[in-house]
């Protein structure tokens, strides 16, 4: 393990395709947090939902947290330094399963004061038996502030949190390994009159939203106003284009409705015409028939305009189904239907 320090930003570089929930973590890993209950709100989270525990030598305690996003990996090197003067240790390493993606990794060892940390944070407390046991639930003491209850869900959103691409989807998820703080999690989240729920997924507990409305609201919640902004102007995009497609739909359907029946009100008239004629049709009707054969592409409001007097639209549809009720019985005398 190397001692990096200050030079941790030198040294923790991002690069490549930059996906939206990359975007939203780098743009809420620049807000500054000036209150020290908001840090420790924020850590809380971000040990909860990608840190580990460890033992070494003595049974004294570390604790190791680990990304892939450099901008991540940067403020929690800031806020263990701002708050508890720490010199964070940090390895880079190779994802394996990834190649392109470096895993970086603070860790805080017992000589740094691990424990401590650990206490302040709320994950390590004592029991009724005076022994040390790990919280896995959220330490009511750092939430009770508004301040607190938001940097504590943008430190769960850090550290195990993902959005998906909106132009494809809309899911917000926040992936944990504690049944217990899964539903501590969702809980907070919902106490923003969200609904968050949550599912088992293998070994964890997915605390997720799928409504986009939701998810603007959860980002505003944790100061993501640019990825808000972002996903804002696709979701109207979207609407706008589905409400486009809905027109030209309906649209479409009413045409494809209108042809169908000049069609068979054609074939209808075409049927009388062969059998009997017009000569044994009312005038009305023969008037209509006639109008229709010979302006086969009129609509009914211009085959009315076409009558003296006019007929209206309504008068036109009435008059084409009574040649259609002939034209039926008409095919039932002649054993065709």
């Amino acid at each position: 393990m190397a001692q990096i320090g200050y030079n941790i930003s030198n040294r923790i570089k991002g690069g490549g395709y930059m996906t939206f929930s990359s975007k939203t973590k780098n743009e809420i890993s620049k807000l500054s947090i000036d209150k020290n209950c908001c840090v420790l709100a924020e850590l809380s989270a971000l040990i909860h939902m990608s840190g580990s525990i460890f033992l070494n030598g003595e049974k004294k305690l570390g604790f190791k947290i680990a990304t892939e996003n450099a901008s991540i990996a940067r403020r929690v090197f800031s806020l263990l330094k701002q708050r508890f003067q720490t010199e964070t240790e940090v390895m880079v390493r190779k994802n394996h399963q990834l190649k392109k993606n470096n895993i970086y990794i603070m860790i805080v060892s017992a000589e740094m004061g691990a424990e401590d940390i650990l206490k302040q944070v709320g994950i390590i407390q004592r029991n009724e038996a005076g022994n040390k046991e790990i919280n896995y639930g959220i330490p009511d003491g750092l939430i009770q502030e508004e301040c607190c209850r938001r940097s504590y869900i943008r430190g769960a959103f850090l550290g195990g949190g993902s959005i998906s691409d909106p132009e494809k989807t809309y899911h917000l998820e926040f992936v944990t390994y504690s049944q217990e703080h899964a539903k501590g999690l969702c809980k907070l989240i919902n106490s923003y009159e969200l609904s968050a729920k949550i599912v088992q997924r293998k070994n964890s507990y997915v605390v997720y939203i799928k409504e986009g409305e939701q998810i603007v609201d959860l980002l505003n919640v944790i100061q993501a106003h640019k990825a808000l902004l972002d996903l804002e102007n696709i979701r109207i995009y979207k609407e706008m284009r589905n409400n486009v497609n809905r027109i030209v739909n309906c649209e479409t359907a009413n045409l494809s409705k209108t042809v169908n029946a000049a069609l068979r009100h054609i074939e209808n008239i075409q049927y009388i015409k062969k059998h009997i004629g017009f000569r044994k049709l009312p005038t009305n009707l023969k008037e209509v028939a006639e109008l229709r054969l010979n302006y086969q592409d009129a609509s009914l409001k211009e085959l009315g305009e076409m009558l003296d007097p006019p007929v209206g639209k309504s008068g036109i549809n009435h008059r084409l189904r009574k040649l259609d009720k002939i034209a039926e019985d008409l095919k039932i005398k002649r054993g065709e239907l």
